[in-house]
C-alpha cells in the first residue's frame, strides 16, 4: 500500500520524485536527480507558497487586486529590468484597467475571453504589441492562477493572435552606401559604430555596451558580453529612469563575431586615442553612451546622407538581408544575430529566403539551358525516327 502524505522515493527510471501536500489536498510532485536535488526543491516549493499565502489573503479575490500583487511580488528579482519594466508597463495599461473598470472583477474563462478579445480588436495597437501584451498576461495568469482547478479551462481560452509575415525595413545597397560614406566621413567619429552594426549585426544597446577589451584584434573577433538599456526607474529616487548595463537580450545572444579586416583596422585607428582597455568604444569612458544620445547621433547621419528615416534596428535587418544575398547559411546567420534558435530567424528573413530559392531555381533553369537542352534534341530526334 503506497505512503500517503509527502515522501521522496526513487524511481524506476533512476530519478528522484518527492511529493508536497497541498493545502486543498492534491499533491505537487518535483523530480531531481538526486536525493539532496529533490529536497531542495520541496523546500523552495514550500516556500514559494508561504510567500503566495502572505501575498495573496483571502480577501483578495478581485482580479485586479490579484494582478496588482504579482506586480509587486518578487518577480522584479527574478527578470531582467528591462523585462520587469515590459510586465509593468502592459499589467498597468491594459490588464488593471479593463478588470477594474469593464464590471469584470472576477479571472473566468469568460471575463479572460473579453480581455483577450479587447486586444485583439484594438486597431490603435501593432499585431506584434498585441501579442507581447498577451503573452505578458498569460505569464501574469499562470502565477496568479497557480493550484487553481479553474487553471487548465482559464489558459486554453488565451490564444494569440496569427502572425503575418510583414516586411522588415531594410536600407537598400545605394542606401547603405550613402550612410557608410557620412558614417566615415562625420567629425563624430561615433559614427563609425554604424558601421560595426552594418557587418556585425549588433543591436544598439549591445553597440553601446562594447569595450575596447571585448575586440581582439589578434583573432580578429568582437565579444558580445552585455547590453546597455535605460528603464524604468522603480526605486524611490528623483531620476524617473536610469541607464543599466546588464546581460544581453538571451542565452544565445552572448556570442562572438569575426569582425571583416577593414573593421579591425578602422577600429585599431580609432583606438589610438584610447589608453585604457576597459572603458566603453564609443563613450571612451567607464560609462557607457546612452542609446537614446546614440540614436540622435544615427538621425543626424541619415539626414546628412539624404536617406529615408527609419528604426536603427533597420540596420541589423540589413545585415541579415545583405548576409543571405551573399549565401550565408541560416544557421550561421542566426548565430551571429545571437537569436535563440533558428526557427526566429526563419521567420523574420522568410521574405529574404524566398528571394534567394528564386534565385536557385534560376539557376536550374540556366543549367537545364546550357547542358540539358542538346540532350534533349537527341531524344527527340530519336523517338521521331521510330
Amino acid at each position: 500500500m503506497p505512503r500517503r502524505g509527502e515522501n521522496v522515493y526513487k524511481r524506476k527510471d533512476g530519478r528522484w520524485e518527492g511529493r508536497i501536500l497541498k493545502s486543498e489536498g492534491k499533491y505537487q510532485y518535483v523530480y531531481a536527480k538526486t536525493y539532496k536535488e529533490v529536497k531542495e526543491k520541496m523546500k523552495n516549493y514550500k516556500e514559494h507558497l508561504k510567500i503566495r499565502e502572505r501575498k495573496l489573503p483571502a480577501q483578495t479575490t478581485s482580479a485586479a487586486e490579484l494582478f496588482e500583487v504579482w506586480l509587486n511580488s518578487d518577480i522584479s528579482k527574478q527578470v531582467k529590468p528591462s523585462t520587469y519594466e515590459n510586465y509593468y508597463s502592459c499589467i498597468k495599461k491594459y490588464v488593471i484597467p479593463f478588470f477594474r473598470d469593464s464590471g469584470t472583477d472576477r479571472i473566468t474563462e469568460l471575463s479572460v475571453a473579453k480581455f483577450v478579445k479587447s486586444i485583439k480588436d484594438n486597431g490603435s495597437l501593432a499585431e506584434s504589441y498585441k501579442r507581447k501584451i498577451l503573452t505578458i498576461f498569460k505569464t501574469a495568469l499562470k502565477e496568479v492562477l497557480k493550484g487553481s482547478e479553474r487553471y487548465a479551462a482559464v489558459m486554453e481560452v488565451v490564444k494569440m493572435p496569427k502572425t503575418k509575415n510583414s516586411n522588415v525595413q531594410v536600407f537598400s545597397i545605394n542606401e547603405q552606401r550613402l550612410i557608410e560614406n557620412t558614417a566615415l566621413r562625420a567629425e563624430d567619429r561615433r559614427a563609425l559604430g554604424i558601421l560595426l552594426c552594418f557587418y556585425t549585426g549588433i543591436r544598439l544597446g549591445e553597440l553601446c555596451a562594447l569595450k575596447w577589451c571585448d575586440i581582439d584584434f589578434e583573432a580578429g573577433t568582437m565579444s558580445v558580453m552585455r547590453t546597455v538599456s535605460r528603464t524604468k526607474n522603480f526605486q524611490q529616487e528623483k531620476n524617473k529612469t536610469v541607464l543599466l548595463v546588464g546581460t544581453p537580450k538571451s542565452h544565445k545572444s552572448a556570442r562572438k563575431i569575426p569582425l571583416p579586416d577593414f573593421l579591425l583596422k578602422l577600429s585599431e585607428q580609432f583606438k589610438l586615442r584610447v589608453e585604457e582597455e576597459n572603458c566603453y568604444i564609443l563613450s571612451g569612458s567607464s560609462m557607457p553612451i546612452d542609446p537614446r544620445t546614440y540614436q540622435k547621433l544615427y538621425k543626424k547621419i541619415l539626414v546628412t546622407a539624404g536617406v529615408k528615416d527609419h528604426k536603427f534596428h533597420a540596420i541589423r535587418h540589413t545585415f541579415a538581408t545583405r548576409a543571405l544575398e551573399l549565401g550565408v547559411d541560416i544557421k550561421t546567420l542566426s548565430e551571429i544575430l545571437g537569436h535563440s534558435n533558428v526557427s526566429i530567424t526563419l521567420n523574420i528573413y522568410a521574405h529574404s529566403l524566398m528571394e534567394q530559392k528564386k534565385i536557385a531555381m534560376d539557376k536550374l533553369n540556366s543549367m537545364h539551358i546550357t547542358h540539358m537542352k542538346a540532350a534533349s534534341f537527341v531524344v527527340a530526334d530519336s523517338v521521331a525516327s521510330v
